[in-house]
């Protein structure tokens, strides 16, 4: 599990596979755990498609996701044209990240040569990631990910607080929420090509929104969370230096509880 904590500019890889559901229980001197963090709705956390790692969470550790920002819907939501079709995270670090052309280039290599170390497709076998000491490579792809969010984060945050743009603030919410609700549920199949189809169609996007100009007087509306999504522009610098901490106690004193990027 990789853990991006942006206040420490580290990234932190948790051992779930040795570590069990001690990586979740452990907790610190004020008696909070990372299950704690993850199901806490005012803790916000930020990941690229939410269903499988809630899926993986909960129905093996019981874990029920809160205070979720799902990047790939809030890229949906500020998309302008069709939203019949959700893009991966190689397609939103292609079109809308704000690093360079030569370090797109380094994280898509890095991708796509792990990518023949793990897929059965390629040649690769999924146990790699069970190795210990875990291979360098490996350690690299797992950290390039989640590095990339919080730029990902800003920019489709930024649209989703502009003036006008209540209606898809709240709807990426609302399906970040459904999204997690079913991937609790036992007819979640991850593996489904349907899960490439995004939650609105054209017809779903009109109906929506005359339900919205008939309620468009609710409370909800006067909310003064202005900055929902998140004003800091992080200054992230897309390396990764393995001097954390060791243990799931100290990961959790260190934290700052503000956000987190996770994958």
């Amino acid at each position: 599990m990789s853990l991006y904590v942006p206040s420490r500019k580290s990234v932190y890889l948790i051992d779930i596979c040795r570590l069990g559901k001690e990586a979740f229980s452990t907790v610190n001197s004020d008696k909070k755990s990372l299950k704690f963090i993850l199901e806490s709705p005012v803790i916000l956390k930020v990941l690229f498609d939410v269903r499988h790692d809630s899926d993986a969470l909960y129905s093996l550790y019981g874990i029920s996701l809160d205070g979720i920002r799902d990047v790939q819907l809030m890229e949906l939501g500020t998309r302008k044209g069709p939203k019949d079709f959700l893009a991966g995270l190689d397609k939103c670090v292609e079109k809308d990240s704000t690093i360079s052309a030569t370090e797109k280039k380094a994280w898509g290599l890095t991708k796509g040569n792990t990518r023949r170390l793990f897929d059965p497709a390629f040649g690769g076998r999924y146990d790699i990631f069970n190795e210990r000491p875990i291979q360098p490579a490996i350690a690299k792809y797992c950290v390039g990910d989640v590095t990339l969010l919080p730029d990902l984060f800003n920019i489709y945050g930024a649209k989703l607080n502009r003036p006008g743009e209540e209606f898809w603030k709240l709807h990426v919410l609302e399906e970040t929420k459904e999204r997690i609700k079913l991937s609790r549920s036992p007819e979640f199949d991850g593996t489904s090509k349907s899960n490439a189809r995004g939650p609105w169609n054209r017809k779903s996007i009109e109906e929506a929104i005359n339900r919205w100009n008939d309620d468009i007087l609710d409370n909800t509306l006067h909310c003064e969370d202005d900055d929902f999504y998140g004003p800091e522009d992080y200054d992230d610098d897309h390396g990764w230096e393995d001097d954390g901490p060791t243990s799931c106690r100290d990961i959790i004193n260190d934290c700052d509880y503000d956000y987190y990027y996770s994958d």
